[in-house]
């Protein structure tokens, strides 16, 4: 964990568009809102609002839990759970789509699935899948966003869990504001020793000097 330099109580705030899973839940919600205008009705199904809105709260909140983490651990692990929660919720949502429109989740070990898993292990961006959706069908869409919101769901926890154990040893910002504090104090008092310990340097050179003074003057 990183400090700022004036005071080490600031974190070093995370650049959270460079975050891989940011970047996922940015095409899961791109990719949702086109999923949802080709394969869902336009009026009528509240799974639409849902749907959307499930993903749009698992990249804002990502985005929020990253910027508040500046400040408070506490914060940013809570909204980047909310996140996760969002995109758990999304991705029941695309489970419930191919079960009630008789359409299969593909099988972990066939090949198509393979394919598609390193596929987006490989791809982060929106703009990497955009080329291919015009020409998918809802079951492929569908499959495609489930393992899209699995692998993003996974790095998210193993980032979460390392910022819960950064939590543990290192506290949020009061326990740092704490240790800044103290650390400054010690460093004061180190450095008022180390003038104490020179002026009496000085004073026993002095009285050296004054006694020398005084034998030559005899």
């Amino acid at each position: 964990m990183e400090y700022d330099t004036r005071g080490k109580v600031l974190k070093k705030p995370v650049v959270w568009e460079q975050l891989y899973f940011y970047r996922k839940s940015d095409a899961i919600y791109q990719l949702t809102v086109e999923f949802c205008h080709r394969f869902l009705p336009p009026y009528g199904d509240r799974t639409v609002d849902q749907m959307i809105q499930a993903a749009r709260s698992g990249k804002q909140n990502i985005a929020e839990g990253s910027e508040d983490g500046q400040t408070s651990s506490e914060s940013e692990i809570k909204l980047l759970n909310v996140a996760r929660g969002s995109l758990q919720e999304l991705r029941l949502d695309y489970q419930d789509y191919l079960n009630t429109h008789h359409l299969p989740a593909w099988a972990s070990d066939s090949e198509r699935q393979r394919r598609l898993r390193d596929f987006c292990h490989h791809h982060n961006d929106y703009s990497s899948y955009e080329p291919l959706v015009a020409k998918m069908n809802d079951e492929e869409m569908a499959n495609l966003l489930l393992t899209l919101c699995h692998q993003t769901d996974k790095m998210m926890y193993a980032y979460i869990e390392k910022l819960e154990k950064r939590f543990v040893t290192e506290g949020g910002i009061k326990e740092r504001m704490y240790a800044a504090r103290t650390g400054y104090r010690q460093q004061q008092d180190a450095h008022l020793r180390s003038l104490e310990t020179e002026n009496q340097r000085l004073k026993a050179e002095n009285a050296a000097l004054k006694k020398q003074i005084e034998e030559l003057r005899r």
